[in-house]
């Protein structure tokens, strides 16, 4: 038996997300599981993270054990002729065999699409947020640069069970100037995520930009972990998990 990392990008829209769920809801998880035995693997395929409903992967890592002898360059080409269209495998490698795709990431990245224009895109309107009104940026930079470090991100999570403290290696944004019109693209990379957490940040950051509250909030929400503290939750459709790292020697079969 062998251990193979696949990654795989999808588009969210019609995915009431991705961990599998009860029956008769589809996920990413399950679509690909169904298709795993049809390669030789077993049944099961553990990813790197979760993502809501309406939230796309363009490189979300998963392990899977591989009973079959067939060649781990050729996996991607064999799943994908199994696969609907909103899910494809981008690529697949042989790994340690006690890699996990989601104990062993040292990171996870983050990024989140607005596109600014007066009008909204029949044609982004499952891709991005559309936000009509002038955004103060230089708010928004200020609010940014309060995020990174060791923090408890309680206060933009939601539902979350576990311990809050996370630590976040980098939040930045880039002005993009998109085909269908300039976008604001926000970046996030850290340890980990709480559920939510992007979407919450994102959230709060444009209600910085929008001038209903100081960039200096941002530390308020932090000190006090308490969600009703910061801005409504962004909507699902921009968010996008981009990648995972993990150490070399965990990407080497043994």
């Amino acid at each position: 038996m062998r251990r193979i990392l696949i990654l795989a990008e999808y588009d969210g829209t019609h995915f009431a997300g991705l961990q599998r769920q009860r029956p008769g809801l589809r996920t990413v998880q399950g679509e690909l599981e169904r298709v795993l035995p049809e390669i030789g693997a077993l049944p099961k395929a553990v990813a790197a993270g979760r993502t809501d409903a309406g939230v796309h992967a363009l490189a979300m890592p998963f392990h899977l054990d591989l009973l079959s002898r067939i060649p781990a360059e050729r996996i991607p080409e064999a799943l994908n002729r199994l696969l609907p269209e909103d899910l494809k495998v981008i690529a697949a490698k042989e790994v340690a065999p006690d890699f996990h795709a989601r104990k062993d990431a040292l990171w996870r990245a983050y990024h989140y699409r607005i596109l600014l224009r007066p009008y909204p895109s029949p044609l982004l309107r499952h891709r991005a947020l559309w936000v009509r009104h002038t955004l103060d940026l230089e708010a928004i930079r200020e609010a940014l640069a309060l995020l990174p470090g060791r923090h408890s991100f309680l206060g933009f999570s939601k539902e979350e069970v576990r311990a809050g403290e996370r630590e976040l290696y980098e939040a930045r944004m880039e002005e993009v100037e998109g085909e269908l019109g300039p976008e604001l693209r926000f970046y996030f990379r850290g340890q980990s995520f709480l559920r939510g957490q992007v979407r919450g940040m994102v959230g709060t950051l444009l209600e910085v930009g929008l001038g209903k509250r100081p960039p200096e909030s941002i530390r308020l929400i932090l000190q006090s972990q308490d969600r009703s503290q910061a801005g409504p939750s962004a909507p699902p459709q921009g968010l996008y998990f981009l990648e995972a790292a993990y150490p070399p020697e965990k990407l080497t079969p043994s």
